[in-house]
């Protein structure tokens, strides 16, 4: 017999970008890809808004619980995606 595992799902790049597409769009001059993962958010076009939509959407995918400030005190992508794989 085996067991499901409850173990929360390590978030990738591509998890991450495929969200922020999702949940903000991009705009047209930006290119959501490896070199913005390390670009922080304001650069990339994303408001406190789109970030509490995105905090939003995290939380249901990767049953995490996150407060407020938790995306905020992100700076980059790749940040968050550590900051996740971390919980």
């Amino acid at each position: 017999m085996s067991q499901e595992s409850t173990a929360t799902p390590r978030m990738t790049a591509e998890d991450l970008l495929g969200i922020l597409r999702t949940c903000a769009g991009v705009a047209d001059d930006i290119v959501l890809d490896e070199k913005a993962l390390d670009t922080d958010f304001g650069s990339l076009g994303y408001d406190s808004i789109a970030l509490l939509e995105v905090t939003a959407n995290l939380e249901r995918t990767f049953h995490v619980d996150l407060d407020d400030d938790a995306i905020k005190a992100s700076d980059t992508p790749r940040d968050v995606i550590s900051m996740i794989n971390s919980r």
